[in-house]
């Protein structure tokens, strides 16, 4: 009777552990279905998340000026945000594809004209000579030296043609988010009570404060960092537009990089405009370098303006974020990933200052001031 009763027992167990098996499965292959379903529109989604949580003070500002109208005011910063990504972004992917196939056809026809090489670049160490006789050799035969090099020049073009050209599928996304934005943005009141039932069943008392935490960050990397980063660029693609300056819209990328890693786009625009003097006159030149230094010093006043605070975020992590997102994403990886390293970044930060020990610590010292 007992050994019927220990049957019927691990019967009953093994029953339980195999329904529990199947429904974990289940669950398991639906979630990667789902996964696999929306993954496509993962990174769209997420950019149009952050694009919301660093528009919504401005569109919290523009409802009231439109008497609570939440549809018109997200209507018209998807109006303007449109114009002012589209049209500028348009003009430098067509001059960077230009400019791209501009340099390949010159290559391949021989009629690209490359100046001659400075004989102070022999001076410099290890590749000086060697850079030297390439750039003069260049000088004077381009389809010579070109010749040389067959498979490297192919490889080059392929990858610099197909990297222009998803800049048009770059900004298309950006296009897309935004769109997105200012219907989260719309429905902002619920979808912040969904999250933070989200968070909460996560994450108990911490959820909110993560919330104010990813808020926070995602404002002062997105306005601070990327939007400066974007006003320098397409200032900088406009002022090479109009020097015509080959690869504009190329160059203007560089800045873009160069501008979110926190470095200054005197570092692409000064060598430009020193080559500027050597094929315009002296009074345009003058004028471009002024440009160029202003366009360089501009995060002087822009960050102020738009962060009103210092950012205790390292320069790295922004720095491997953007690059590490590039990589992986393209051009709005660029932009994700910047800003979800930084997240990351502090999220892990204020999860190390808030552990028992310290919140211990920070209680007694409340108690002492007290």
């Amino acid at each position: 009777m007992k050994n019927q009763q220990e049957l019927t027992s691990d019967q009953a167990f093994n029953r339980r552990v195999i329904d529990i098996a199947i429904k974990l499965a289940a669950m398991a292959m639906i979630i990667l279905w789902c996964f696999s379903i929306i993954r496509p529109f993962i990174l769209i989604t997420i950019w149009a998340a952050i694009l919301a949580v660093a528009l919504y003070p401005l569109h919290e500002k523009l409802t009231a000026a439109l008497k609570g109208n939440k549809k018109l005011a997200s209507t018209i910063i998807a109006i303007v945000g449109i114009s002012i990504i589209a049209v500028p972004s348009i003009n430098l992917s067509s001059s960077a594809i230009d400019s791209a196939q501009h340099v390949y056809t010159g290559i391949e026809e021989g009629t690209l004209k490359i100046p001659a090489a400075d004989e102070s670049i022999k001076e410099w160490p290890l590749v000086g000579e060697k850079l030297f006789n390439f750039w003069q050799d260049a000088s004077q035969d381009i389809q010579k030296v070109a010749g040389q090099y067959p498979e490297q020049l192919k490889s080059l073009s392929s990858t610099l043609l197909s990297a222009v050209a998803g800049i048009g599928g770059g900004i298309l996304q950006f296009i897309v988010s935004l769109i997105i934005a200012v219907v989260f943005m719309a429905k902002s009141a619920p979808l912040h009570q969904g999250l933070s039932k989200l968070m909460r069943r996560l994450m108990n008392d911490f959820g909110d404060r993560t919330i104010s935490t990813t808020i926070a960050t995602i404002r002062s990397v997105a306005t601070g960092v990327l939007g400066v980063a974007v006003i320098q660029s397409l200032m900088s693609g406009v002022g090479l537009m109009i020097a015509d300056i080959p690869g504009a819209g190329i160059w203007a990328i560089a800045v873009l990089i160069l501008a979110i890693a926190q470095l200054p786009p005197i570092l692409i625009l000064g060598p430009i405009a020193a080559y500027y003097f050597s094929v315009a006159d002296t009074t345009p030149a003058i004028a471009f370098l002024i440009f160029s230094l202003i366009v360089s010093a501009s995060d002087a006043f822009l960050k102020p303006l738009f962060l009103g605070r210092g950012m205790s975020i390292p320069m790295l992590v922004i720095l491997l974020g953007a690059i590490g997102g590039m990589l992986l994403s393209g051009i709005i990886g660029l932009f994700v990933g910047a800003v979800v390293l930084a997240l990351g970044y502090e999220l892990m930060m204020d999860w190390l200052s808030h552990t028992p020990e310290n919140e211990e610590v920070n209680a007694e010292a409340e108690q002492n001031e007290s």
